[in-house]
């Protein structure tokens, strides 16, 4: 399909959103009354069209989340947020899946294809988004305003402008990382030619300079505090600013360390606070207990009742536990089980759980629900191998660990989901964190130690390591010298399944290399495989290959017929 062009401006006005982004609560504009000269009659029909634009991260359709417009079997295995975290973990050390779906098996045996469903679901949802935006910006010119009468919502109008670009700039942020070389659909595209494509390094600029622009003192983008949680702000763009300038080098071949420094000092400053506890920002009310607020810089909102979804924090809480470890994990804290349900399907490696550290670590030790101590271990360390064997094996839930970092607990130790509430008590109103401050801590970290001979050196980059490691309750083990390579695996301790591993191991040389193995790495039960350098990046999806021809696949990936 052809993409950009498919996306017409009724899409943007129909509305699932009301409670969960705070001043976006509108009401659905009806679809059989609209019409071009109709849809932005006022304020809170610009609304409308943004927060549809926000809420795309997790939206697969207009109505049910089991119904979605990809054509997906399973609606959830379509929403973009869940394959973006799937295409940036599962292909690495940190998150295996025994449902042998194939297009799951390949993302963990790194044999994945142009039609691969993550990628698809990725791709397509990245794309369809930013030609959102586009329409959405092309409607909010001045002149359009001007001509319908609505002068006074001009300033106004310009800050949602400037939210709407940041989102296009994040959907194209994870079109370059992920697919290298992706289409630039820009507003002149919508109803016209097909997109041409741009190459990875010339994308940095122009979203190195897009972000730059919105974050300047002439820019409408809101400032931090200016509108509510979890609406994009400056800070959310220095924080992309900050990702992109962290990887530079494997973006364009050149490093960019000073200015990840800055771009991470700049976000620091605006107030963020680090949340004590971790557990906090991953339970079910961590946007109503303050938590996310405090330390998430740009979030994905879901919620039960008016964001539903069967992908995100929903897929998070669900897939990972079996029905002993949710029964028992459950009765720790005095409830039947932790999560709303046991879908038994993502695992945790072995190796990658010694990152953490955890004391005492028994195997098949029915006394010890956790499998390890707990209170004397890093504090962000939630996992069982209740009934489990050591190694992992993709075709047996009873083999790895299981993680229940997301799970059906609220901050102060209730359990969240109500079963009399329809059928909506199964799905999960947790937010998942795309920027958080932990992030800029450790980005600014890892950047001085790259300026200084791989060692830490700056006073402030020390200090936002021991404020994280004391949060984990782990300072004591913290080395006296911190050496560049000490971050691979305190990021991994730091987000697990947040998305940062694969971009992590590339940017550290690891991703491809057979010096650092992984469970099922190039399908080898020991992972000691070296893969190929041409998944460093996905494959564009053969979809759009076919319809565009002003696109080439990227270097070691079939060319579609």
């Amino acid at each position: 399909m052809k993409l950009a062009n498919k996306i017409i401006l009724a899409l943007s006005c129909a509305l699932l959103f009301c409670s969960c982004l705070g001043d976006l609560n509108t009401t659905p504009m009806n679809e059989t009354d609209f019409t071009s000269e109709n849809a932005y009659q006022n304020e809170s029909s610009y609304l409308n069209a943004l927060a549809y634009i926000n809420g795309y991260y997790m939206l697969v359709g207009q109505t049910d989340p089991g119904e979605n417009d990809l054509g997906f079997s399973d609606s959830g295995q379509s929403e973009f947020f869940r394959q973006w975290i799937n295409l940036n973990e599962m292909s690495c050390d940190a998150l295996k899946c025994v449902w042998g779906d194939s297009y799951l098996s390949e993302l963990q045996n790194n044999s994945w294809s142009s039609t691969n469903d993550a990628c698809v679901a990725v791709y397509t949802r990245a794309v369809k988004a930013i030609a959102l935006v586009n329409e959405f910006l092309l409607q909010t010119e001045d002149d359009k305003i001007r001509s319908r009468g609505q002068e006074k919502l001009l300033q106004t109008i310009a800050g949602y402008r400037a939210e709407a670009r940041f989102h296009r700039a994040m959907f194209f942020y994870v079109l370059m990382d992920e697919f290298g070389n992706p289409p630039f659909p820009m507003p002149e595209n919508i109803g016209g030619d097909n997109p041409e494509q741009i190459q990875r390094a010339d994308l940095f600029k122009w979203l190195e300079e897009e972000l730059l622009d919105l974050v300047s003192d002439e820019s409408a983008m809101p400032e931090k505090g200016a509108v509510p949680y979890p609406r994009p702000t400056k800070g959310s763009c220095w924080a992309l600013l900050s990702r992109m300038y962290l990887n530079a080098e494997v973006y364009t071949g050149t490093a960019r360390w000073e200015d990840c420094k800055k771009a991470s000092k700049k976000v620091i400053d605006m107030g963020y606070k680090i949340h004590t506890p971790y557990a906090d920002l991953f339970r079910q009310d961590n946007s109503e207990s303050g938590a996310a607020e405090e330390e998430f810089i740009f979030a994905v909102a879901y919620d039960r009742v008016s964001t539903q979804s069967w992908g995100g924090s929903t897929t998070f809480n669900s897939a990972s536990l079996n029905e002993d470890a949710n029964k028992a994990i459950g009765a720790e804290f005095g409830f039947s089980k932790v999560n709303a349900e046991n879908w038994a399907g993502y695992h945790v490696p072995a190796a990658y759980v010694e990152f953490f550290n955890l004391q005492e670590v028994e195997w098949n030790n029915s006394s010890n629900t956790f499998g390890y101590n707990r209170q004397t271990s890093d504090q962000r360390a939630f996992f069982t191998n209740l009934g489990c064997t050591e190694t992992f094996s993709p075709s047996n839930q009873a083999t790895g660990w299981l993680c229940w970092k997301w799970h059906g607990l609220n901050h102060d130790g209730s359990y969240a989901h109500d079963e009399s509430t329809a059928g909506n008590w199964k799905l999960s109103s947790t937010d998942m964190p795309v920027f958080r401050l932990a992030e800029m801590y450790l980005n600014y970290a890892e950047a001085d130690a790259r300026m200084n001979n791989g060692t830490v050196t700056d006073g402030l980059a020390k200090g936002y390591v021991k404020e994280l490691r004391e949060r984990a309750g782990v300072s004591a083990s913290t080395p006296a010298i911190i050496t560049t390579d000490w971050f691979l695996e305190e990021r991994a301790r730091e987000f697990m399944w947040e998305g940062h591993r694969r971009v992590d191991l590339i940017r550290f040389g690891k991703f491809t290399s057979s010096d650092f193995p992984w469970a099922y790495k190039g399908g080898i039960e020991n992972g000691s495989a070296q893969l190929s350098d041409h998944l460093k990046i996905y494959p564009l999806i053969s979809s759009d290959l076919s319809v565009n021809k002003n696109l080439k696949q990227n270097p070691g990936y079939e060319q579609s017929k």
